[in-house]
C-alpha cells in the first residue's frame, strides 16, 4: 500500500504561480512513477505531468501545460514537486497526486488550484 499527502495549491490570479507538492509513504519501493492528474468541473480527469522512478527519471507533461509547468523529486525520493507557472483561467481544477505501482493506482486526496482572469 502507498499513502499520498498533498499539499499546495490555492488561488492565484492569471499569470502567476504555485507549486504543489505530495509525498508518498508505505510501499514506496514499489512505485513506478507519481504525478499529477487535473480535473475541472464537468470535465474528464486528465494527465498533467508524470515523473518516472528509473535511471534517468523521465518527465512526462500534458501539450496543455508543457512549458509552463515543471515536476521534480523533492528532497525525498518520494516526494514530488509540482511547480506551476503562468497559470491560466484554464488551469482551475482539483489537482490529484497519483503513483502507480506494477498493479495498482494509488491517487491523493486532491487539492484544488484556482486562477481568477
Amino acid at each position: 500500500q502507498v499513502q499520498l499527502v498533498e499539499s499546495g495549491g490555492g488561488l492565484v490570479q492569471a499569470g502567476g504561480s504555485l507549486g504543489l507538492s505530495c509525498a508518498a509513504s508505505g510501499n514506496t519501493d514499489s512505485i513506478i512513477y507519481m504525478g499529477w492528474y487535473r480535473q475541472a468541473p464537468g470535465k474528464e480527469r486528465e494527465m498533467v505531468a508524470l515523473l518516472y522512478n528509473d535511471i534517468d527519471s523521465e518527465t512526462r507533461y500534458s501539450d496543455r501545460v508543457k512549458g509552463r509547468f515543471a515536476i521534480s523529486r523533492g528532497s525525498t525520493y518520494s516526494t514530488v514537486l509540482l511547480q506551476m507557472n503562468n497559470l491560466q483561467p484554464e488551469d482551475t481544477a482539483d489537482y490529484y497526486c497519483k503513483a502507480r505501482s506494477r498493479d495498482t493506482s494509488y491517487w491523493g486526496r486532491g487539492t484544488q488550484v484556482t486562477v481568477s482572469s
